[in-house]
């Protein structure tokens, strides 16, 4: 089962505000930036991913990602990640109506694609399934086979709303590389343990890291 991955990503100059007490106003969007071409690179290079989907209204990621390899979504409805998400997959669904989809978090860094294969080819056993973030509070991947809706319930609490959705928990292990999105400095110190790819490496080497 190959998957289409939707990745959304607000604009860049709105992003990762709360990396505030790491990165400056001037180097948080190329900080979000990186996140994001990291996370497609190694998404377009997983075995189980078919292609990959951005939703997005930045005209610079826009560029940067469709080079990458990425199918450009605009995010036409505007209202919040959870709309986004489901109009993209309903564009991808609208010429492929039996691919299994994905929502992916854009700030993976540390993806890895074999991890990435690992989570996808487990989630192909449900007809919903979602994994959960490094915290154990959010959601990294929410994935639906063919013929079920995504049905994305992203934000405060994703990982228990997600659960009473009836989505199955994939309580998988030794895939930290899907699980450690980026909000916060500690999220960056750990993902940079984990080791990131190359757009994150060059711009968090512009950072001054306390602890790294």
């Amino acid at each position: 089962m190959l998957w289409t991955l939707v990745v959304p990503l607000k604009p860049l100059e709105r992003a990762k505000s709360r990396l505030a007490d790491t990165a400056d106003d001037g180097l948080r969007p190329g900080l979000a930036l990186a996140f994001a071409q990291d996370t497609v690179a190694a998404a377009l290079a997983c075995p189980a991913v078919k292609d990959v989907a951005v939703v997005t209204d930045d005209a610079l990621a826009g560029r940067e990602l469709a080079a990458l390899g990425a199918r450009i979504v605009l995010d036409e409805p505007a209202a919040g990640l959870n709309a986004a998400l489901a109009h993209a997959a309903a564009v991808v669904r609208a010429t492929r109506p039996e691919s299994p989809v994905a929502a992916l978090n854009a700030d993976l860094p540390a993806l890895r694609p074999l991890d990435l294969s690992r989570v996808l080819d487990t989630a192909a056993e449900f007809p919903r399934a979602f994994l959960p973030d490094a915290a154990a509070v959010g959601t990294t991947l929410l994935a639906a086979t063919p013929g079920r809706e995504l049905r994305p319930a992203f934000g405060v609490d994703s990982r228990a709303r997600h659960r009473a959705s009836g989505a199955e928990e994939l309580l998988l292990t030794g895939v930290d590389s899907v699980r450690q999105d980026v909000d916060t400095g500690d999220d960056l110190r750990a993902a940079l343990a984990l080791g990131v790819g190359p757009h994150t490496a060059a711009a968090a080497a512009r950072l001054l890291i306390p602890g790294q």
